[in-house]
């Protein structure tokens, strides 16, 4: 019975070291406060703050100034903007885009142009674009960054052609520094469901998710649920008008070890 009573209390002690304190706006820290206000975010990105927390999952990854950040697959460049205003001008952004798509005729969309037109805009000079190749060592990256970057993508790594996750996880994990972070934000999918619902619902249950990053050799040094939502039936696809905007969704934070 002791011995019982001593394995819960190491694994509540183990849960709580692991769940980071969720911060508020007006106590993330002044420089990601002032990312968040700066002004020449667009409006589309100020209506969607309400749903993605700007303020305080920036202040539960930690990114500081100064730093590296590759940010894979940033769509029109919600978190590029402030991930660049955060890091500021001695640090660097990387955004890594979608490649081409194979035989893709010669005038489809070019589906970097937002990021590629934002990178040209007064005070984002920090910006770099780049594709993000399905191979390769590392990402393509020309130095080890301080944090790997990814919003509401990870279960996306799982529907190209013959993925294979551990060597995607290994990637990231060689493009880090010694004590580098990874930060996967996702939409949740239901307890116990795995991958099964990548394709489908575009979700990833979290514990799944969790299994193969660590696997690649990275430790979980956080988790945060300012972006939860226990509404959430978990059972319908995230562009569903009735949930859209509104997912439950988990953020992690990894370390690579030094």
């Amino acid at each position: 019975m002791l011995r019982a009573a001593t394995g819960l209390i190491l694994s509540l002690t183990v849960c709580l070291s692991l769940t980071v304190p969720s911060y508020g706006a007006d106590s993330a820290p002044a420089y990601v406060a002032k990312a968040v206000a700066d002004a020449s975010r667009p409006d589309t990105d100020r209506e969607r703050d309400a749903n993605r927390k700007p303020a305080e999952t920036l202040a539960f990854a930690g990114i500081k100034p100064g730093q590296r950040v590759a940010e894979l697959i940033p769509g029109r460049g919600y978190y590029t903007r402030l991930l660049s205003k955060i890091v500021g001008p001695k640090g660097k952004v990387y955004a890594l885009g979608i490649p081409p798509r194979p035989n893709a005729p010669p005038d489809a969309p070019n589906p970097n142009a937002a990021l590629q037109a934002l990178a040209q805009e007064p005070g984002y000079s920090n910006v770099t674009v780049l594709t993000f190749g399905p191979d390769g060592p590392g990402l393509g990256v020309s130095e080890p960054v301080d944090v790997v970057w990814t919003s509401d993508n990870y279960h996306d790594f799982h529907n190209r052609p013959n993925a294979d996750m551990a060597a995607f996880n290994k990637r990231v994990f060689e493009a880090l520094k010694p004590g580098g972070l990874f930060i996967v934000i996702d939409h949740a999918a239901a307890s116990g469901t795995g991958v099964n619902d990548t394709r489908t619902l575009h979700r990833i249950d979290p514990e799944a998710a969790k299994s193969e990053i660590l696997a690649a050799g990275f430790k979980l040094v956080g988790t945060s649920t300012v972006l939860a939502n226990p509404q959430d039936p978990h059972n319908v696809p995230v562009s569903d008008a009735s949930i859209r905007g509104k997912t439950d969704q988990f953020a992690m934070k990894f370390v690579k070890p030094k």
